[in-house]
């Protein structure tokens, strides 16, 4: 056979100039016969150019193909014929790339399989692309690495330096960044949450000092920005105004996010303490009058992010000296013990009134009260059990239990308890 007899420019399938023919067999009946040129092929594949190289050769070649490749069989056949500086721009889409991939380290065409690596490497997949990549170039060898390196596993510095840089833009930590600062910041804590889900290398990067202190800055960022918000509302003329609360609970929102990351990284006791720092001047302006009928949304939500911590402190997940939990009960039960009853008042009244808490929040915060109460010393015990008693609102939080443990454990169990709850408002006790 005359391998160089074809030298003008050629056709796939141009019988008139044709020396050899490609026949795919397959089983559905499509066209099996490709009329096709030596010189194209010995040029672009080394397949074909030992095929017919051997002198026993005929006209014909015989290809093996399967239903489900046949399409990109016949795609790599039109690719064989196409200059080298126009493969790239041939290729559609991420499904035909792979499929002619593969076949194209088969056939050895080196040029078309440089231009499928290049093109996978460069275009955007979707989830399942991506599976499918991977299963395909993963039996390549080294030629996917290009590839494979957009997905490989990067080093822990690496991961370091990008939960670093998200930490500090969830935390607008150097100031936010107009006019997409709240959207970008969402995302970016989205993004930290994630990265603090099972991965091997979180234990690594969480326990980094340089990582941890940026996070205990953001926190005071976020805290402080917080306070800010709050204290602002008792300057603002129209607090009930949709963008004043919706500016405030978003503020909140960073601050509730920050107690949902922070046990993941052991340092919930530092978001606590930070809690218990600011918690007097939140309720100071929360408490004011001028918020006595708006922002219900906003003591909903503090509550939601208080029943956190008192549940973190009460289980023991977090430990303080017994001042610090005093004093954090002190300050939120007679909040609680308010807020409760006007929720519910309000949704009776108003059958669309959105703001309640809800049977699982009361259960959780009550549960966290009660085991708080009761690892308290006995006479801390006695000063928030007897206030209690005192009050009108003793169904919720409802801390009987905890009463009827204390009266145990000073062997007056069950009258003490019916004597206290008889003797309600009564403001001499006597246990």
């Amino acid at each position: 056979m005359d391998l160089t007899a074809v030298a003008e420019p050629c056709n796939l399938g141009d019988k008139s100039t044709s020396d050899v023919i490609l026949r795919l067999r397959n089983d559905e009946g499509r066209p099996e016969w490709f009329s096709s040129h030596s010189s194209i092929l010995i040029k672009k594949s080394r397949f074909f150019a030992d095929q017919l190289s051997n002198p026993d050769s005929g006209p014909c070649i015989e290809i093996q193909c399967p239903d489900s490749t046949y399409d990109h069989h016949v795609n790599l056949l039109r690719l064989l014929y196409l200059p080298t500086d126009s493969l790239l721009d041939s290729l559609d889409s991420v499904k035909s790339a792979i499929g002619i991939l593969q076949l194209a380290v088969v056939f050895h065409c080196e040029d078309i399989t440089n231009c499928c690596i290049q093109y996978l490497e460069a275009i955007p997949w979707e989830d399942k692309e991506e599976e499918q990549i991977l299963k395909a170039v993963s039996k390549l060898g080294p030629i996917a690495m290009p590839i494979l390196a957009r997905i490989q596993p990067v080093d822990v510095s690496a991961t370091k330096n990008v939960f670093v840089s998200a930490v500090r833009f969830a935390t607008s930590i150097g100031g936010s960044c107009p006019p997409f600062g709240d959207e970008l910041k969402t995302s970016a804590q989205e993004q930290v949450e994630f990265m603090l889900g099972g991965d091997e290398d979180t234990p690594l990067v969480t326990a980094d000092d340089e990582v941890k202190a940026v996070v205990k800055t953001g926190l005071s960022q976020i805290c402080s920005s917080f306070e800010r918000e709050l204290s602002s509302l008792l300057v603002i003329f129209d607090v009930t105004a949709d963008t004043v609360e919706n500016r405030i609970l978003q503020s909140l929102s960073d601050v509730e996010w920050m107690c949902n990351i922070l046990p993941k990284m052991d340092l919930m006791k530092d978001f606590i303490c930070s809690w218990a720092e600011m918690s007097a001047k939140v309720l100071g302006v929360v408490e004011d009058k001028k918020l006595d009928n708006v922002m219900w949304g906003l003591k909903v939500k503090l509550i939601e992010v208080t029943g956190k911590v008192l549940d973190a402190v009460g289980y023991g997940n977090v430990i303080l000296p017994a001042p610090y939990r005093v004093q954090l009960l002190k300050t939120w039960l007679p909040y609680i013990r308010k807020i409760k009853p006007l929720l519910d008042a309000n949704g009776n009244k108003e059958t669309d009134f959105p703001y309640k808490m809800d049977e699982d929040l009361c259960q959780s915060i009550e549960g966290a009260i009660v085991s708080l109460v009761l690892a308290l010393p006995s006479n801390d015990q006695a000063d928030i059990l007897s206030d209690w008693m005192k009050t009108e609102q003793v169904r919720y939080p409802d801390l009987s239990e905890a009463f009827e443990v204390w009266c145990y454990r000073t062997k007056s169990a069950k009258r003490r308890l019916m004597e206290g709850l008889d003797r309600v408002g009564n403001p001499t006790i006597s246990l």
